[in-house]
């Protein structure tokens, strides 16, 4: 039987272990299902698809105000208009109009589970950094450098904050690779996408909290 508990260090900022926080197994140690991370990645990347693309109609393009030849006797066949779709440089028929919808949903109980088998996976991977705090007297990007350098945190890490840590993230923000995430905003492409997942001890528990 699974444990019931994960144990994980917590460091300093000096990167020093201070002692250890256990977390439920029944979010950081739960069978991964693959399925449902691709599906909540799939639903995150389409809604934050934007509709930008559109083209023009034959009442939108410029020109065609007067018909190109008489109806009769010309020869060539009847015209009415240069804004026609038949025509170079006329409208479009049935092209993008900009008000694409691209939004998808996902069961609020599948997303659970698939928050839970990405943290999984950092867990078992060792990938999870817990830190005391994030806490820092001023906004100064050097500092959060020199803390995430101390913790051995990757190039691509994900940091998880608490509410009130405006002087970090503002720190952190400048930093390449580096994203701050609040923890009631933790999303999967996200926690895939990171290489390190830092947590502070309160946020790790927010987090669990909101999954248990």
């Amino acid at each position: 039987m699974a444990a019931k508990r994960v144990s994980l260090k917590v460091l300093n900022h000096a990167g020093e272990e201070t002692g250890k926080v256990m977390v439920s197994a029944e979010v950081f140690g739960v069978e991964v299902n693959e399925q449902v991370m691709f599906d909540a990645v799939q639903v995150y990347q389409a809604n934050m698809r934007q509709a930008t693309a559109k083209t023009l109609t034959r009442a939108e393009v410029s020109g065609g105000g007067k018909k190109p030849w008489r109806q009769k006797g010309t020869g060539r066949a009847r015209a009415g208009s240069t804004r026609s779709p038949l025509w170079r440089h006329g409208g479009t028929v049935f092209g993008p109009r900009g008000n694409q919808n691209f939004k998808l949903s996902m069961n609020k109980k599948a997303h659970a589970l698939a928050l839970k088998s990405a943290l999984t996976l950092k867990a078992q991977s060792k990938d999870i950094i817990v830190l005391e705090n994030v806490d820092v007297n001023e906004v100064k990007t050097k500092t959060v450098v020199s803390l995430l350098a101390n913790v051995k945190a990757k190039t691509k890490s994900l940091v998880v904050v608490d509410k009130d840590s405006d002087a970090f993230v503002l720190s952190a923000r400048n930093i390449p690779g580096v994203i701050t995430v609040e923890a009631n905003n933790l999303s999967v492409y996200d926690i895939l996408n990171a290489d390190s997942l830092v947590f502070t001890s309160a946020s790790i528990k927010e987090v669990e909290g909101g999954l248990k």
